[in-house]
Parts: C-alpha cells; structure tokens; sequence
C-alpha cells in the first residue's frame, strides 16, 4: 500500500466553490455529457463499470442483479420529485445504514445538499445517462461523475431508493459514493459522522448520551438550528445484536437521522421532543408520542401541524426528550463550522490542515504504551499565540483523520485504532527525542484512541508552544492522514519534519608517526600478506581483510561484511581512480569505521548485532546526518527488514552513500 511520505506542511482550506475532476479520462462532467450528446449515445463508465466488480470484493453476488438505466424501470424517470427530502431515503439490502442517515440530515439544509447533488441535471431532453456528485475528501471537493445504470432485481432497485418509484437522485447519490470508495461493498457499516464530513467538510463531534451535559437539548437545537447534521445510534453488546429490534420498536447497532427538536405544550405544561428517523422508512418507535400514540390526542391539531405530525409508517418518528436519553447512546454532529454549541455566539474559524503518513520502520511508532518508538512518529508544532474574546485561554479543535481506509478495503485493510497526545514544547527545536517524552507528561490528548476514521476533540489551553503527536494505537502500522486544526484565534502550526543537514567532521589527514600502533602493525602485516607488493588491495581483498579483523572483536556481533559494501568502499575512498586502495587510504577509511561502529553499537541496545530502523534517526544525527521524514522513510524501505532491524552491513552502506551524496550537496 502506498504511504510513502505525504508533505504535511500547512495547506489553507479549499474553497468551496472549487471541485477536482476524478475522471480517467480528466475531462469534466459537461465535456463527457457533450460527447455522449453529439455522438448520440449514453454514457458508460469505464472506471465503475456495470459489472461484480462494482459490487463486491469478497463474494459473489448473492442474487442475479440485472444493471438497468432508470428508463429502463419506469416509464417516466425524474431526477428529483417534489424536492429532494428525507422520505426520498429507503434503505435496501445493503448495510449501509449510516450513509442514509447522514444522507437524510443533509436533505434538511438546501444549501449543502444542492453542493453534493449538483441541481443542473435530470432525465429531460438533454440526458446522456450521465450524472455527477460532489463529495469532499481530504480538504479537497471532489466531483464523481457516474453513468446511471443502476444493480436491479426483477425490475426493482436492490439498493437505496426513494419512496417514490419514479423518483433517482438518492439511488445516484449512493451509487457516486460507492464509486468514491470502490465498491457498494465497501459501504458496509461505518458511522454517520464519516459520510456527514463527506458531504460538508465539517467538523465532527461524538456525545455519550448518558454522560451528555445538562443542556444537552439545547446543544441538539442550536445544532439543528444551524444547520449541522445529527445522528443517533443505540449500541449492542454483542455482534448478535446487532439489528435486533427493542420492544420499543428501536432498532440496536443502526443509525438514525435527527430531524427535528421542539416543544410541544401538553395538558398545560411544556415538553420537549425530538424527532427521528428510521433509514428503513419504516420500524418506528411504539412509546410515548409514537406515531399513534394517545398523547397526540391532547394536543391541537394546528400544533400537530406545525410539528408535522403525521400517523404514517414512513419511519420517522417523535419521542419525549427524556425517553430519548434513556433508550439512545451515542450523537454525532457535523458542525458545517467548529462553533461551540454550548456558546450562543458565533465565530469565524481558522483552519489549518496538514497531510502526513505512518510508514512502517520509520515513523509508525504507535502510543505512549511503546515509548521505544513513540517518538519517531510525526510531530506538528501549534502555536497558540492570541487569547479567546475575554478569556485567558486558547480554544482550538484537533481533527485527526485517518486516509482511504475504507477505499482499501478491498486490499484487506481495516480502520486503525488512532489518536493523539499534545505536549508543551521545550525551548530547543527539530525533532523532539525518546528522553523527552520519557520525562515529559502530556498536557491533553484525544479522549480515546478508536477504530473510526476520524478523532476530533476541542481544548483550551494557555497561549503558548505546543506539540501534537498523531499515532496508530499500536506501532508498525501503515495509514495517510489528515490534521485539520481549528483555532478560535488564528493559530500557527509547523510541521517539526527536520530539514536536511550534513555536519561531517573534517577529513582525517593521517601525519606519519614515529612508530606504528600495534593494531596499525597487525593492519600492514595482513594487507602486505594480501595486496602483494603492489601494496593495494581490491573489494574482494579487503572483504577478506575486514571480516578476518571484525571477527577477533569481542563486542562486534554482526554478520561478515558483503562484497558490495567493500565495492562501495572503494568508491568513497579511491583517489587514483583504479578500483584498489593504497594502504594510506585504507588506514583513513579504517577511522571512519571504528566512529561508525561505535554508533552502530551504541544504537544497538540489545546486543544482537542488528539495530532498530526506529533508531535510525538518531544514529544517522549521531553520524553527522539530519534527514527529514521522506529520506528517513527511503532508507527504510531500502536497508530494513520485515522485522525492521538494519544489520551492521546494511547501516555502513547506508552511511557510505549519504558520505558520496554529501560531496556532491
């Protein structure tokens, strides 16, 4: 899987009114639908074709679907009848649940859902069989262009659809998502708040309804009121129930659409109510102001009329607030912007975003757990410079993303467990080392680390320096990723990716001494015994003269010396240009070898002759070398193993080439 280095220096926002083209073929949805136009003909996919592929990765259809245009359905297709609403969401036999309600939130806001559902299209007299959607992705708004043949059985829709037959927008929209993310299968289970951020670029907040604040129905009204999109689900304590129906006719382990917040007044006293919405257009709550209810008996009908109350089993459903609290546990909210809903003022947010990965062997050090290499893992430096309105602290939300997980799926991929940890920033800068973080305690962090793709969490903290470091729950494991950060204040973020820097001691000139050393003696004998009288030596001498040295060392435990190393050699140290070295030049580089060696093992903490790739870092600083991530991540992959050890023979060739590369820097 490609995580090779993402640049994560600061990027501003995208615009929203700015959308890439996704296409193959790089032409936009007007150029395709033009040439289907002139041709006559109507348009087929090839990047989504209508086919299993489309479908599913992991098995094989469990019925015959037929691929059908909605022309091919009905008589008279539409594109959308009487407005795009959340009775338009049917669910079919796909367990995409989360997606409908977050598709139902979006229909009660015109503005986002004509961004997502691009209004300029229908089934009139310039249809090509040709549609397109945007979704965002990453800060970036991606337009998904897709032929409408849609997967049928017995001239029924398999999939999502509206309640009325006619009637293809939502079926497009599922099947532009599906595109987005590989298949329909890949659209198996998630959470709302994945799909509302996709359709917004918003923000995402989770609330626990049991340890929700007092005014937490405030929360959701300010919250509705603003447009924000709201879901609520029950959980289970077993897979067994997941979808198992309560005798209140609730549905465990299944997303619901928040739709309406209001207070309703009932036999001379105000209540509080909330409105739901069952993705499956029907199975509704059966208690307390339920549908048919005997509660709705004492209330007028002008009020029943403007909370639309309506005895239909269409899925939607009221519930008194309080029953609401005792039978749900968990909210998400999408705030289209991060403002605090618990704050009745508004504010204009800055927003900064970084791109970032965790490469295995480099900088997929995993939690504080595994202090060993917590450290490696990419550090983002925040500056909080400027107070909040009237306080003495600095409000900012952390946003952390993890990249095309479910698009990966396919390849056998899961969504990691990830979080954060923020600590107050010394004075010294670059990358900060294992030490510090041994002594050092975090100063916030993610509430939880959890398998979702996103984790997001507001805080307030003193102005100052700060350092967020985002990581996989365990180490070695591989993703991209996205820090969005939020500040109240403009606040300024750099990544602390170390620039690259050669401090190389100078060159050694040996002067003559009176008397040679004893290893200076034991050293001539062998390479006069080798080279002859000559008196210099090839790669496939000096192999042999440096293992048969390397070996009498006591505290050396690592392998023999390979020919390429000693080839290699040659190149950094022949001045005559001949491939041999003179004794001279032998006795400069036999310098170099003894510092190498000194770090390799000082790098080498168990004494098994190999070193961590995680520690790399620090041995190739220890040798003169600063790298950033994306050389780090090179040499990796280049001189580790699966195990992510680098033996003595992978790490001097390694620290040959940097020296060659140097000369040339």
């Amino acid at each position: 899987m490609p995580y090779l280095y993402q640049d994560s220096k600061p990027r501003p926002p995208v615009l929203p009114g700015m959308a890439r083209t996704t296409h193959s073929s790089g032409k936009a949805y007007q150029e395709l639908k033009q040439e289907c136009l002139h041709k006559g003909v109507l348009f087929e996919d090839p990047d989504f074709p209508a086919c299993n592929s489309s479908l599913f990765f992991s098995e094989k259809p469990p019925i015959p679907f037929i691929w059908k245009r909605p022309g091919d359905i009905v008589k008279d297709p539409k594109f959308i009848v009487g407005g795009a609403t959340r009775t338009d969401i049917c669910q079919g036999d796909l367990g995409d649940c989360w997606l409908l309600a977050a598709i139902a939130s979006l229909t009660l806001n015109e503005k986002t859902l004509a961004r997502v559902v691009p209004l300029d299209q229908n089934f009139g007299t310039d249809y090509a069989g040709i549609f397109h959607f945007q979704f965002w992705q990453h800060n970036e708004w991606l337009d998904v262009v897709i032929d409408d043949r849609l997967p049928t059985f017995k001239g029924r829709l398999v999939f999502l659809h509206s309640a009325e037959h006619n009637e293809f927008w939502s079926a497009l929209l599922e099947k532009a998502y599906a595109k987005l993310n590989g298949s329909y299968e890949a659209l198996k289970g998630g959470s709302t708040i994945e799909a509302m951020e996709d359709f917004t670029g918003g923000v995402g907040e989770m609330y626990e309804v049991k340890k929700a604040p007092d005014n937490f129905y405030e929360i959701l009204a300010k919250a509705l009121k603003r447009c924000s999109m709201v879901g609520c689900s029950i959980d289970t304590s077993s897979a067994a129930e997941s979808e198992a129906k309560t005798p209140f006719g609730l549905i465990k382990g299944h997303a619901y659409s928040v739709t309406g917040i209001d207070e309703v007044s009932y036999r001379g006293r105000q209540v509080q109510l909330i409105r739901i919405r069952n993705p499956w257009g029907q199975v509704e709550w059966n208690g307390p102001w339920s549908d048919n209810s005997l509660e709705w008996r004492s209330v007028s009908p002008s009020e029943q009329r403007r909370l639309s109350q309506a005895a239909q089993d269409d899925g939607e459903f009221w519930m008194k607030f309080e029953d609401f609290k005792v039978h749900f546990d968990k909210v998400e909210i999408c705030n289209l912007t991060p403002d605090a809903l618990e704050d009745s003022t508004a504010h204009k947010w800055e927003v900064t975003i970084h791109q970032g990965s965790w490469v295995r062997g480099s900088t997929a050090g995993g939690c504080r757990n595994f202090l060993e290499t917590f450290w490696t893992n990419p550090q983002i430096k925040l500056h909080l410079t400027e107070k909040d309105d009237g306080e003495d602290d600095c409000t900012f939300i952390a946003a952390l993303m993890q990249k095309d997980r479910r698009k990966l799926r396919r390849l056998g991929a899961e969504m990691l467990t990830i979080g954060y940890s923020i600590y107050e920033s010394p004075s010294r800068d670059g990358h900060l080392d294992k030490d510090f973080f041994r002594y050092h305690p975090s100063k916030a962090r993610s509430k939880t680390y959890i398998n979702l793709r996103e984790v997001s969490n507001r805080f307030k903290l003193p102005p100052g320096d700060y350092i967020l470091v985002p990581t996989t729950f365990e180490p070695h494991q591989e993703a991209d990723f996205c820090l969005r950060i939020f500040s109240e204040k403009k606040a300024i973020t750099e990544d602390l990716d170390e620039n690259v820097s050669i401090d190389l001691p100078e060159p050694i000139n040996p002067t003559p001494t009176p008397q040679e050393t004893e290893e200076e003696k034991q050293f001539r004998a062998l390479f006069e015994q080798i080279s002859g009288k000559d008196m210099e030596i090839s790669a496939e001498e000096m192999q042999y003269v440096l293992n048969v040295v390397l070996k009498k060392a006591k505290n050396i435990k690592f392998k023999s010396l390979s020919l390429i190393s000693c080839r290699n050699i040659i190149s950094l140290m022949d001045t005559s240009g001949n491939g041999k070295l003179e004794f001279s030049e032998f006795k400069v580089f036999w310098e170099k070898l003894k510092k190498w060696i000194n770090i390799f093992l000082r790098f080498d903490f168990d004494k098994s002759g190999s070193m961590s790739s995680y520690e790399l870092r620090s041995a190739l600083k220890a040798a003169g070398y600063q790298l950033n991530n994306y050389l780090l991540q090179l040499i990796v992959l280049r001189y580790s193993d699966e195990q992510f050890q680098i033996e003595f023979d992978d790490f001097l060739n390694c620290l040959i080439r940097l020296e060659n590369a140097s000369r040339e820097y």
